[in-house]
């Protein structure tokens, strides 16, 4: 630091003349004053020192934060005492992979007759109960088929889907999905996205997702509760965990917050803070760029917003409050709900705006050519014609003296051509 400071007075002893300054700084410290514009540091620390960091909040203020960090560490704490049940050893996966591997190319044992059993097992569940209920009374069956990768709800067919050679879990997991669907659809909430703008759509089918994996996660626990680990295990050990853990800290110190939905509230707000946004707008965009049933471009007629009786009618439940009903219209505002963070995705679905609207002003400009039929003229047409027509009656309205062209003509060649000659005084 000294030699610096001397070599730069010396320099000046000498004659040279500096063209620019800079200021540093090391460890909060900023041994010179000076810059390239003035004396002054190019970057300013804050320099008022608090004594007492009591003096910046008010005391209320403080005893809430602290109050909302206890309860927080309070729920993290007990759910790792929990989760410790769910912990699997580091080489669990390597031996259910040899165990999958020895079963490739084998048919499964299970078939039509033990579904009845495995829907018993997933009444133990409160809500997938009630789910099931639903799915009954308006005669929708739920039955094995091998024709599914995991499961469906097959709208069409009044019927549920699961093949049956998945591991008890995960059927667990997908039965759970799929009632919810068809919870969604009598609800009147399961509509199709592309029925709606690309901006739209796209928090339609967020909202859509989020809350199937909301109640695959609220089923999983109510399940564990009554002795069957196995769906919480595997939503543990899976790309869920992040949900299941946000719900199990609610549930966990709380139980009453699986009927006043905050539970399911903070995991439906997990599912949109995590990249599986980026995932479902992936696939809903390319659907939308297919097009293979004219939803986006050709229809007439699509709604422009979504209402919040949509998203209310989405959080409804067999029991219970409504967890998405206080929250739909900031659901329908937020841009933690409704914007496309991925740069990749936001180009397509800009590419898709433009699109479309291409498409509606080029189709209203024919629908106004179409409208010109013959003999019907435009405005300006019209407006020449009248001006014409006009003028067309103040020379016939001009006083004519006819002659007697008859006996004129026959005077001249005999002829009666003549007759047809009108003399027109002009004024």
């Amino acid at each position: 630091m000294d030699n610096k400071t001397d070599n730069s007075s010396s320099s000046q002893d000498i004659g040279y003349r500096r063209h620019c300054r800079v200021a540093y700084s090391i460890n909060n410290n900023q041994p010179v004053l000076c810059s390239i514009i003035s004396d002054q540091p190019l970057f300013y620390f804050e320099e008022d020192i608090y004594e007492d960091d009591d003096d910046i909040l008010m005391d209320e203020e403080l005893i809430a934060l602290d109050r909302d960090i206890q309860a927080l560490k309070q729920k993290v704490e007990a759910y790792d005492r929990l989760s410790l049940e769910f912990a699997q050893p580091a080489d669990a996966r390597m031996r259910e992979f040899m165990a999958d591997s020895k079963l490739i190319g084998e048919q499964s044992v299970s078939g039509d007759q033990d579904i009845e059993e495995f829907l018993e097992e997933l009444r133990k569940s409160r809500m997938a109960a009630a789910l099931l209920a639903c799915a009954e009374e308006h005669h929708v069956a739920v039955r094995y088929s091998r024709e599914v990768f995991s499961a469906q709800y097959d709208r069409n067919g009044q019927q549920i889907l699961i093949h049956p050679d998945l591991p008890f879990a995960d059927k667990l997991l997908v039965a759970a999905r799929e009632l919810r669907r068809h919870w969604q659809a009598r609800q009147g909430a399961l509509i199709n996205p592309l029925l709606f703008q690309p901006d739209q759509a796209i928090l339609v089918n967020r909202a859509q997702l989020a809350d199937l994996h909301v109640f695959m996660v609220r089923i999983a626990w109510e399940l564990q509760l009554s002795g069957i680990k196995d769906a919480w295990t595997r939503v543990e050990n899976s790309s869920m965990s992040d949900l299941g853990r946000t719900f199990a800290r609610e549930a966990y110190v709380d139980f009453r917050t699986l009927n006043n939905g905050n539970a399911s509230s903070a995991v439906f707000e997990t599912w949109f803070l995590s990249e599986r946004c980026r995932m479902a707008d992936k696939a809903i965009i390319q659907k939308m760029l297919a097009d293979y049933e004219g939803h986006v471009f050709n229809l007439d007629q699509v709604s422009k917003n979504v209402s919040m009786e949509l998203v209310s009618a989405l959080g409804s439940a067999p029991f219970g409050k409504n967890y998405l009903a206080p929250y739909a219209q900031l659901i329908l505002s937020d841009p933690i709900f409704t914007d496309v963070r991925d740069r990749s995705n936001a180009n397509f679905l800009w590419f898709i705006k433009f699109e479309k609207s291409f498409r509606e002003t080029e189709q209203e400009l024919q629908s106004e050519e179409s409208n010109l039929k013959p003999g019907v003229r435009s405005g300006d047409q019209a407006k020449n014609k009248d001006t014409h027509d006009a003028q067309e009656s103040q020379i016939l309205n001009l006083p004519i003296h006819r002659q007697e062209t008859q006996e004129a003509g026959r005077k001249l060649d005999g002829t009666n051509d003549s007759a047809n000659v009108v003399y027109v005084q002009f004024c």
